[in-house]
């Protein structure tokens, strides 16, 4: 059993290589890609399963409402901070390209939260709507599949089906045109994009994975070459964060022409829908009534419970009289953040980190979780959220505390399987096919659990999840 396990993982790593989704020397130094292999899926229950599947179409409600809070402000028909926060820091010809009606009702074609298995469910830490993965989980699946076992998302077609189902939503038609844009910033996740690329164009479907600098334009389109031929393209899958844009080559091209609607984009350019700020509004005491009641009772409930509570590191004044809604220290409300700075470890259970538009502000850069750093380094980092907060708006947020499960892998250094104790973060990807939401699959990371932050790692273990028939989890 043992001996079939090790070969099982050599197998995968020699697989992953060939994809170029893996370092041939297993140390990262090659391609970038490195993590712990282990001979078999994460299990869920099918009552886990349930409930991510319905997860989607609770998020894609907030998203939804979300999106229509933020128009709704601009009018004064919520209050004007709502949108006023998601706007701080942005420059003015983002905000105005965000504000076209043309695009009022836009909402991200992928959704990827950020699950943290706990003792009694999960924890949403965070949405991401330009999420990077989904590659390398597709890949995944296949690999892991083996005779009687049921990859996560293999039911409603898997990664690549859905994304290019979704793609065909957004086009309007069948067999449209897709350049998945790929910027320098993103460049880890450029082998995943190709894999995925190759995989649909193997198929007969016309998807390109370029660059940026890649695009043709003209007055009646985006086209890339291919083969020596040129190619509309009908959508662009932008993978590039909007606070690079200056950065990127031909973003103005690319932006113009969406505007002009002579090529769709996904995500849309819509900043306010990629701020974690968004879970700090949605816990505001003053919107609960109105959160509900757009969201629908069931989804308020959900989500509520989901969502860690969360606030906006807000520099200004308050009144002598004001508190910070919900945050108690010692059983004591909460008057000014200074109050926080002397917080010993272990009242430090929180997690700061940007709101967005910051390289800081994904890929686990800029967070710090409180009772893993000293008391200065605390300090210091409540003191620059404080003070970028009109330019760079930090979030913070409760942390949860993810339960501790059992994984083996293989260790190379040693030739053994060895058993870690791990903590576990899931990522669904929901694709929108016709505004529904379909599960594609969903990636396991397990990492040591002495870890506070759970991400992709040299330490992790990185599967695809499956069902598990006996309903029990690894």
């Amino acid at each position: 059993m043992i001996a079939a396990s090790k070969d099982i993982c050599a197998e995968i790593k020699t697989s992953l290589v060939q994809s170029r989704l893996f370092s041939a020397d297993g140390d990262g130094t090659e391609n970038g890609n490195t993590w712990r292999i282990s001979p078999g899926p994460y299990l869920l229950s099918p009552r886990e399963l349930d409930f991510i599947d319905q997860l989607g179409h609770h998020l894609h409600k907030f998203y939804s409402v979300f999106n229509q809070f933020y128009f709704a402000s601009l009018k004064g028909k919520i209050p004007r901070w709502f949108a006023e926060y998601l706007d701080f820091g942005k420059p003015s010809h983002l905000i105005e390209y965000a504000r076209m009606k043309r695009f009022k009702n836009d909402l991200p074609g992928i959704i990827r939260p950020d699950l943290i298995v706990t003792e009694d469910g999960f924890s949403v830490t965070e949405l991401d709507s330009v999420p990077g993965g989904f590659g390398l989980t597709a890949r995944l699946m296949a690999l892991y599949q083996r005779e009687g076992q049921d990859m996560i998302g293999e039911e409603n077609g898997g990664i690549p089906g859905l994304f290019y189902q979704m793609v065909e939503s957004i086009a309007g038609g069948s067999n449209g045109a897709l350049g998945i844009v790929i910027s320098d910033e993103a460049e880890d996740y450029r082998s995943e994009m190709v894999y995925l690329a190759g995989l649909l164009k193997d198929k007969g479907l016309p998807v390109y994975a370029v660059h940026p600098r890649d695009i043709l334009f003209k007055e009646e389109g985006i086209f890339i070459v291919d083969e020596g031929q040129e190619v509309r393209l009908d959508v662009v899958y932008r993978f590039f964060e909007l606070f690079d844009l200056k950065n990127i080559p031909k973003s103005d091209l690319l932006l113009y022409a969406n505007k002009k609607g002579t090529v769709q984009m996904t995500p849309p350019v819509k900043h306010f829908l990629e701020e974690k700020l968004s879970f700090a509004l949605f816990h505001h005491p003053a919107l609960a009534a109105l959160w509900e009641k757009n969201l629908g009772s069931e989804t308020f409930a959900v989500l509520s419970h989901l969502i860690p509570k969360t606030w906006v590191l807000d520099n200004r004044e308050m009144p002598p009289y004001g508190v910070i809604p919900g945050l108690t220290v010692k059983g004591s409300p909460v008057s000014d953040w200074s109050d926080l700075f002397s917080l010993t470890q272990k009242e430090r259970e929180f997690v700061v980190k940007p709101s967005g538009f910051s390289p800081a502000a994904w890929g686990s850069r800029g967070v710090v979780v409180g009772h893993d750093v000293p008391g200065t380094q605390w300090q210091e980092t409540l003191k620059n959220g404080l003070a970028d907060f009109r330019d760079q708006p930090s979030i913070f947020q409760e942390f949860h505390k993810g339960k501790v499960v059992e994984m083996s892998y293989y260790e190379p250094k040693t030739g053994d399987m060895t058993a870690m104790k791990s903590r576990v973060r899931l990522t669904p990807y929901y694709f929108f096919v016709n505004k529904s939401p379909k599960l594609g699959g969903v990636l396991a990371t397990l990492c040591p659990h002495d870890k506070k932050k759970i991400h992709g790692m040299a330490d992790a273990v990185m599967v695809p999840c499956a069902l598990a028939s006996s309903g029990k989890i690894n």
